[in-house]
């Protein structure tokens, strides 16, 4: 049974590619379009991972991740957060709110899959 990615992302070309890309690859691509949506698709469908914009409308990334973190039910879930706003400290950020990994956009497919499939097998990010 294909890994259940939760992509977390409001650019809708940037949702088309990754959600394609990660689909050809074998895993089963769920998407929400911002962070109030992904936080109920987390809760929800319990996917095996999720990939979380930090810049989302209606409820931002960091406040996603913190809110399933933070909930017995849905703490375990890998959350890597995607970010175009690569500044010193953004890393740190991301994993103080509770993000497992941390990955910069424009995504780099081979990056992005490793550390997929690192937190898939259990391994910190």
């Amino acid at each position: 049974m294909p890994a259940r990615i939760l992509l977390v992302e409001d650019n809708e070309m940037n949702r088309d590619m990754l959600s394609r890309r990660l689909t050809r690859r074998g895993y089963a691509v769920d998407v929400a379009v911002d962070g109030q949506e992904g936080l109920d698709r987390a809760r929800e469908g319990m996917p095996d991972l999720l990939l979380l914009d930090m810049d989302l409308p209606v409820l931002d990334g960091w406040e996603v991740a913190r809110r399933l973190k933070g909930d017995p039910s849905t703490a375990k879930i890998p959350i890597i957060a995607l970010t175009a706003h690569a500044m010193v400290g953004d890393r740190d950020h991301a994993l103080e709110a509770g993000c497992d990994d941390y990955d910069t956009k424009p995504v780099e497919l081979k990056r992005l899959l490793a550390k997929i499939e690192a937190l898939l097998a259990g391994a910190p990010g």
